[in-house]
């Protein structure tokens, strides 16, 4: 079956469309269920792209036809979506309402695309910036050391532990610079006295290595002496009790 580029970038529009299924007729002129329609339908499901670059998206699940999509070009980094310079398929929903209000995201139309170069140069700007920022941030976090207490038992068990937070934390004390959690590599929280030393990933390739010591606190002695002396007391009282009953006889 041979179709002009018109024909197959209508067929991919058309086949994307929420409504493909209720006006099938659009697509041949024969009603559905006749041979050509059939042939129609074979050629969607079977051809995935074609010579001159045009791409023919098959979906493969009707919830994905049922989300209504658009594609835009990030001007902004957007952790877990893409960088500058990256056109991506978002929800309609939240690129309306959420990445083009806030000037982090254009439409993809030809005026947009000429910016391309300039954003890519935007993005090797922050992300050298983001580089030489997370390595002296590194060289900070390895010249100082600290020391936590643990409250312990008689023992030495534990009664508490030093937690991803609690390093967060301690860094910002220190240092003024608030760190990601979630960058800490911690497996469990450290419930041992001595030397640490936890890995800290402030970048992609940047690892810091934060060194510090774990002390127990140590348990309040007891004044023995404070404790004898009442006692003394008490029996030198009943002594002199008796010897006063004494001397009366």
């Amino acid at each position: 079956m041979d179709l002009d580029v018109a024909t197959l970038l209508f067929i991919k529009h058309y086949w994307q469309s929420s409504e493909r299924r209720a006006k099938w007729n659009c697509l041949s002129d024969a009603p559905i269920g006749t041979e050509k329609s059939r042939e129609v339908i074979y050629f969607l499901r079977g051809v995935d792209s074609f010579p001159d670059g045009s791409i023919l998206v098959t979906p493969r699940d009707s919830r994905e036809t049922d989300m209504p999509s658009t594609e835009i070009l990030l001007t902004e980094n957007v952790p877990g979506l893409g960088a500058e310079a990256d056109v991506v398929k978002v929800r309609r929903g939240y690129a309306r309402n959420y990445l083009l209000p806030r000037g982090k995201a254009h439409e993809v139309t030809p005026a947009a695309l000429h910016q391309i170069d300039n954003l890519k140069k935007k993005r090797a700007e922050r992300e050298a910036c983001e580089l030489n920022e997370s390595e002296e941030l590194a060289r900070r976090i390895g010249k100082f050391h600290v020391t936590f207490t643990l409250a312990t038992g008689e023992t030495g068990k534990a009664f508490g532990s030093i937690t991803a937070q609690d390093i967060v934390n301690r860094i910002k004390n220190e240092l003024g610079t608030e760190i990601d959690r979630h960058k800490i590599v911690l497996e469990r929280p450290i419930k041992d006295t001595g030397e640490h030393v936890v890995q800290i990933k402030l970048h992609h390739d940047v690892i810091a290595s934060f060194n510090f010591l774990v002390k127990s606190t140590e348990a309040p002695k007891v004044d023995e002496t404070a404790a004898v002396e009442p006692e003394k007391k008490h029996r030198s009282f009943f002594r002199r009790k008796k010897e006063e009953k004494t001397e009366e006889k």
